[in-house]
This record gives C-alpha cells, sequence and structure tokens, in this order.
C-alpha cells in the first residue's frame, strides 16, 4: 500500500458515494488507475464492503449496552454455541473475544432496557456463562469515524511527497508511473 491508496481509504471512508472522478481529482491521479487500485483494495479484502450507517435513535434502538462476558467454558464446542448465538443476535453489533479477566465484550443495540433484558435472557437460556455485566451507553461520542490509515513506509511506490500537493505529485508521477500503478 503506498500513500496514493491511503488517500483512497481516508476518502471512501468517510464517503463510499464519491465518484471516480471526484476519488482521481482528490488524489491527484486519472481515474483508471484509481478505479484499479479500488478493485485491488477490495479483491485483497482492504476494501471488505460498503454499508450505509444509520443512525439507531431514528429507527427506535435508543439503547446502547457494553456487555461483559465471563465463562467458566473455554472448549471449541462451547465457542461455536456462544458464537452461533451472538451471530443469530442482530441486537449484537460488535463481539470481542479479550484477553484478562473478562472473556467476551459485546455492543447491543437495542430500543430500551427491557429489550435488553430480553436479549439477555434469550442469551443464557442457550449458552451457559459465568457471568455477565452489562453498562448502558449514556450518549455515544463518534459511531461513524474511519479508521486511521497509517502512512506506508516508503516502499513499493518509494513516495517522497504527501498526497495533495499537485506539483510534486505530477512531478513524481511522471517519473514513476510503471513503478506505482
Amino acid at each position: 500500500m503506498d500513500a496514493i491508496d491511503a488517500a483512497i481509504l481516508r476518502l471512501v471512508q468517510n464517503d463510499a458515494t464519491l465518484s471516480l472522478d471526484e476519488i482521481a481529482s482528490a488524489v491527484g491521479a486519472s481515474k483508471t488507475p484509481v478505479w484499479n487500485r479500488l478493485k485491488r483494495l477490495k479483491e485483497e479484502g482492504i476494501i471488505r464492503r460498503e454499508v450505509a450507517i444509520v443512525d439507531p435513535d431514528k429507527i427506535g434502538l435508543e439503547a446502547c449496552f457494553f456487555v461483559l462476558v465471563k465463562t467458566s467454558e473455554h472448549d471449541g464446542d462451547w465457542q461455536a454455541r456462544f458464537l452461533s448465538a451472538l451471530k443469530e443476535r442482530t441486537e449484537v453489533i460488535e463481539a470481542h473475544r479479550l484477553a484478562g479477566e473478562i472473556d467476551y465484550l459485546l455492543k447491543v443495540q437495542v430500543a430500551n432496557p427491557r429489550a435488553y433484558d430480553r436479549f439477555y435472557q434469550s442469551l443464557i437460556s442457550e449458552v451457559k456463562v459465568f457471568n455477565v455485566t452489562a453498562y448502558q451507553a449514556s450518549r455515544p461520542w463518534e459511531t461513524d469515524r474511519a479508521q486511521e490509515v497509517p502512512q506506508p513506509e516508503y516502499g513499493r511506490c518509494n513516495r517522497a511527497t504527501e498526497v495533495g500537493d499537485p506539483t510534486s505529485e505530477n512531478d513524481h508521477r511522471r517519473n514513476s508511473r510503471k513503478q506505482c500503478e
């Protein structure tokens, strides 16, 4: 990944509806190389999918809970049942396996505390857990923040300038088009 790939990723994370023309103009490249780069980023799994971020409050899902799950079961069969139970529940927005005293952290989005209790009762009826602690979030800080795309080390393209300086980018592109595209 080079500086142009990183710039493309920053752009499409904030607005996946940008046209090829808009992306190409912003990164100082032509449409065909940008299209090829986007295609490669998708094929390599760097861009996993394109989604619309929905405001949960506006669709009636006003309660967000962070759920800490501790289990005394650690065998593969239990883990498979637990993962299956989580995948079946659309309320689970994120699930993380942790190192330390807590085994799993879940982010659960529901309409209200009663809906969370129904989720909780359903989960523990299906999968045995040792302890569950839930914290209701009072207000999200920022829910649709883009991933920080690290600046690439000078490698594949050996770019010495930041994307966005049209003069140096154009000079560099003339000197290394074959190497970078």
